[in-house]
């Protein structure tokens, strides 16, 4: 039995360990020990999308190159993304951890959350779950699906705990730790900070760990920039308290390099159409609202004309036009911004060769802070609301393409279904 001055967590953070790469090495035995990148098409000029334990000590990364990979790991197993089967693989886990104990929060296809109560908070009880947890995993889903658990007194910590030992880590940051324990991190290591927000702390002379954390809350605060510093001030201490402001997405994108046959105007707008009935059907499965569509093309150039070179190693130009709407979420006012948008674009000699496009959703809110338009009324809503229901439940069950608008026509089987990545929100 715990004793009662044992310390007590409250959460507990699972992150699976190169989850589409484990994935593959569990269906396929072949594979296992070897260095394999997961890759969304098989060429040379596109990136990793995920990496086996293998190949990420030659260095390979998510988002490495596949031609440079080749060259880092000389033998690395290129393996084709399937989608499908991580969804599938993602809800088998959920199911065996919840075995175990209730899933809280899915943060994404590679994190989730739980929140421990009572027995199970004093520190010896959370580790002997959480090594129950690894063992369900391992009998129910696959002996490869590593994972790294964090405990914490909250979900920042959590996550910042899970992140300390991988692969099939276990590391607990209790109340008595706090702030010590975080004094060895990066800036870079504390979740929400970004490339922008360390170059902001670095011009204020905040470079290390401890140099944050010797900061008071006023201080932090101004450092910051905003009230998100006293937020952290608290996180970093242990404090468990939820922002409601950062429990929802804050954005939705979807955006494709197009093939060669699509590379028009026409291929162009079928695929952005095909993009943003996409971006909607998620939106409204997040049960969300947004107040701003964007749309961004990329256009190849010539390299003396190029404003930079894009992954694939096309030389680009890109242009980027974003609307405010009224809060939405059906398909008919959102064609209605695209359709605006796509009317704007340039029409120079710089701007007729599109290979890329992106539409994007911005200023999200959720169901519970919408405000009915004054404009489009009750009844206006309801119906467009009703159809599109109609259309995402009949998406769902046979495919995103059973039923769509015949401006997506041409882009029917481009832009194919991909895994939406999402974390724990951007807290800063």
């Amino acid at each position: 039995m715990a004793s009662e001055t044992e310390p007590r967590l409250r959460w507990l953070l699972l992150d699976l360990n190169s989850y589409f790469a484990s994935v593959e090495q569990e269906l396929r035995p072949e594979l296992r020990g070897r260095p394999i990148a997961v890759v969304p098409v098989m060429a040379d000029t596109t990136c990793a999308i995920a990496a086996s334990y293998e190949a990420k000590a030659f260095g390979v990364r998510t988002g490495t190159r596949v031609g440079d990979a080749k060259q880092m790991c000389p033998g690395i197993e290129l393996v084709e993304a399937r989608h499908e089967l991580y969804v599938d693989y993602h809800n088998r886990i959920v199911e065996a951890v919840e075995r175990c104990v209730p899933v809280a929060a899915v943060l994404s296809i590679d994190e989730m959350a739980s929140s421990l109560i009572g027995r199970e908070q004093p520190l010896s009880a959370a580790l002997d779950l959480a090594k129950r947890i690894k063992a369900s995993i391992r009998e129910n889903v696959g002996s490869m699906l590593r994972c790294s658990i964090g405990l914490a007194p909250n979900r920042y910590l959590a996550k910042i705990a899970s992140d300390m030992q991988k692969p099939d880590g276990l590391v607990a940051l209790t109340l008595d730790q706090l702030p010590s324990a975080l004094t060895n991190l990066t800036l870079r290591d504390l979740p929400g900070v970004g490339a922008r927000m360390e170059e902001r702390l670095q011009k204020q002379g905040i470079r290390t760990m401890p140099q944050l954390l010797a900061l008071d809350r006023e201080q932090l605060n101004r450092v910051w920039g905003s009230i998100n510093g006293e937020k952290l001030w608290y996180w970093l201490r242990g404090e468990d308290f939820q922002d409601a402001e950062l429990e929802h997405q804050k954005s939705i994108s979807q955006s494709h390099v197009l093939p060669p046959e699509l590379r028009t105007e026409d291929g162009c707008y079928a695929v952005a159409h095909k993009l943003l009935h996409k971006a909607a059907m998620r939106l409204r499965t997040a049960r969300l609202w947004t107040t701003q569509v964007s749309l961004t093309i990329k256009y190849a150039a010539p390299k003396e004309q190029a404003q930079k070179q894009h992954s694939s190693g096309i030389h680009q130009t890109s242009w980027s036009e974003g609307l405010s709407v009224i809060e939405c979420q059906d398909n008919q006012t959102l064609i209605e911004a695209l359709q605006k948008l796509w009317a704007a674009r340039p029409h120079d000699e710089k701007h007729r060769k599109p290979f890329y496009v992106g539409v994007w959703l911005g200023n999200l809110v959720p169901d519970h802070l919408h405000t009915l338009s004054l404009f489009s009324g009750l009844e206006t809503e309801s119906k467009r609301n009703r159809l599109t229901s109609t259309m995402d439940a009949l998406n769902h069950k046979y495919g995103t393409a059973t039923i769509f608008s015949a401006s997506m026509l041409l882009a029917r089987a481009a832009a194919p279904t991909r895994i939406a990545f999402t974390s724990i929100p951007d807290l800063f």
